[in-house]
């Protein structure tokens, strides 16, 4: 059991505990019995916007350390000239990675879609548009646009993606309900550039990114900007990364397309 499923459950048996104590003490135990649904509150919140928890699904976070494997993953494209520009980096180092992809974007952008498939990376889902909210969703609206994202993906490269990474990364008791009736593979990230700001520099990425590269990391980047067409941080730093990748004698590879 995770950290966080741990934590979930001992504190929904403390809530119960409080509960049970105010049924039988009355209004002496109020203000114990608010302290305890706020930090309830508080710990459900943190499950939901820190992935690395897995408190509510299955996340993978790190690969196996049994390696000198790491994995390079981008958000919120494909865009025909940014994700281009990540591909000839990525070809260049000999590198392979992970895209997880928009379904509107991809139908606006196939070509770029078949050649990532070409170059041998693997392909994952963001969602169908880059719903931020969409965590608070009914599980059957997430299924619906998580199946329209699979569909688009599907029907240009002729596989379905089995890998997911929830928009913003939050993953809440409905994302789990949907993803498990998927068979998607929840996947967050042990280490981020944080280049999906429009205010992050190519330096900040670089420092933090190379900060954490370590055997087994699961590095958040963007090949594109979620909207617009800004050219995300993470780009220009790629090189650098790669390069201090190449020098700790890490090998990017791509996640493998079947989850675990």
């Amino acid at each position: 059991m995770t950290v966080g499923r741990t934590l979930f459950v001992a504190s929904t048996l403390a809530v119960a505990g409080t509960v049970g104590v105010v049924a039988i003490v009355g209004s002496p135990a109020g203000f114990p019995a608010a302290v305890v649904a706020l930090a309830y509150a508080a710990i459900i919140l943190w499950g939901v916007l820190d992935p690395r928890m897995a408190m509510f699904a299955p996340v993978m976070v790190r690969l196996p350390r049994d390696g000198n494997a790491i994995a390079l993953t981008f958000d919120d494209g494909p865009d025909p000239t940014t994700t281009r520009a990540v591909l000839d980096t990525l070809a260049r180092f000999g590198a392979h990675a992970t895209f997880f992809v928009l379904g509107e974007k991809v139908r606006a952008a196939p070509d770029v879609l078949r050649e990532i498939a070409r170059a041998g990376h693997t392909i994952g889902i963001h969602g169908d548009r880059h719903d931020r909210l969409l965590s608070l969703r009914s599980p059957k609206r997430i299924v619906t646009e998580l199946e329209r994202a699979r569909a688009s993906v599907a029907e240009i490269i002729g596989e379905r993606p089995c890998l997911f990474r929830p928009p913003v990364g939050h993953v809440s008791p409905r994302t789990a309900v949907a993803a498990r009736q998927l068979g998607l593979t929840i996947v967050g990230w042990s280490v981020r550039g944080r280049d999906g700001l429009s205010s992050t520099r190519v330096g900040d990425v670089e420092r933090r990114v190379c900060a954490g590269l370590r055997a087994g990391a699961i590095i958040l980047l963007h090949d594109a900007a979620e909207q617009g067409d800004r050219s995300p941080a993470g780009i220009a730093a790629l090189p650098a990364i790669l390069e201090h990748a190449t020098r700790a004698g890490l090998h990017c590879a791509a996640l493998p397309s079947r989850g675990t």
